[in-house]
């Protein structure tokens, strides 16, 4: 009975040990985490130098691309780690190729009525009665951020890939060396060539690109052979238990990926909403640009919380 007793208790060096692996996943993620907010803090300082009107109405398009956007393609992608996890734990690369790429399809999908929805915004924010010059700018950072939503849904997956394979490192060194293009390139967007709120939302697109490529490089530097990245989706030919057997793969990713986007984006839209009521007060140029601010330098707080939850995901 003693002894049942002392198995159930971890011994010190096994606690140390425990530790030592989630400083080592948690801290790159934390990186990750301080690097991404800076770039997003660098667009934002671009804006208000800009003005207090490119400010506001950059303010309002990224409340209203976060809440429409990006928090939805992050909720989807996140049905996928526990698949993942699960698979690299039982070393299924297959289930692991097939989910990835299976992500990727849905995010692109998905993509496609955000993309006309934020082509569109000038005309919704209009019919809500928002100021007219802040919605003209928002408008344009919407249209010019259309193509990010392809790098978007490219890049939750791979990050979520290699998080839950216990590879953090490589994100942090790809996500920084982006980051250490952002800024010339936002400055030469915006103020070299003119371009203003839409040369600032061309050069976070560029940046996710740049991340994009670095860790897709990297994928395909490191892996092996027994690490297949493109399974085929569909077998040839393809029998009724197969499809029977595929629809229920598909479902058992969106029986994940729903619930999660779900709960992503409850947990997004109450700040961001805050962003898009501000436009209604008495000076919306004014409300809008400080919220920017203010959500900007609150969302610091954030990323600890995020990276200890994600340091204790991969198998």
């Amino acid at each position: 009975m003693a002894a049942e007793k002392t198995q159930n208790h971890l011994t010190m060096p096994e606690v140390v040990e425990e530790l030592k692996r989630m400083t080592d996943i948690g801290f790159p993620i934390v990186a990750m985490g301080l690097v991404g907010y800076l770039k997003n803090m660098i667009s934002v300082v671009c804006m208000g130098r800009l003005g207090s009107l490119e400010l506001a109405g950059g303010a309002l398009a990224i409340g209203f691309t976060n809440i429409t956007g990006y928090s939805v393609l992050s909720g989807l992608a996140m049905g996928m780690e526990p698949l993942c996890s699960q698979a690299f734990g039982s070393r299924n690369l297959n289930i692991v190729s097939l989910t990835l790429q299976r992500t990727i399809l849905m995010l692109l999908l998905a993509s496609l009525p955000i993309g006309l929805l934020w082509f569109n915004l000038e005309t919704l924010m209009l019919r809500l009665h928002q100021n007219p010059d802040i919605t003209h700018i928002a408008s344009l950072y919407c249209q010019c951020a259309i193509p990010d939503l392809i790098a978007n849904s490219l890049l939750h997956p791979l990050r979520i890939y290699l998080r839950s394979k216990g590879t953090t490192w490589p994100l942090m060194w790809c996500t920084s060396l982006a980051i250490l293009f952002h800024l010339p390139i936002t400055i030469f967007l915006a103020f070299t060539l003119c371009l203003g709120v839409p040369g600032v939302a061309v050069s976070i697109s560029i940046t996710n690109f740049n991340t994009l490529f670095f860790l897709l490089g990297y994928i395909f530097y490191t892996r092996t052979t027994k690490e297949p990245l493109c399974t085929p989706l569909v077998s040839q030919p393809m029998p009724l238990s197969s499809t029977t057997s595929l629809g229920e793969e598909w479902g058992m990713l969106l029986r994940l990926a729903i619930p999660s986007c779900l709960a992503v984006c409850l947990e997004w839209w109450w700040y961001e909403f805050m962003t898009l009521l501000a436009g209604y007060l008495y000076k919306p140029q004014v409300a809008l640009a400080t919220s920017a601010i203010v959500i900007q330098t609150t969302s610091l707080m954030y990323t600890f919380p995020s990276a200890l939850s994600g340091s204790i995901s991969p198998p």
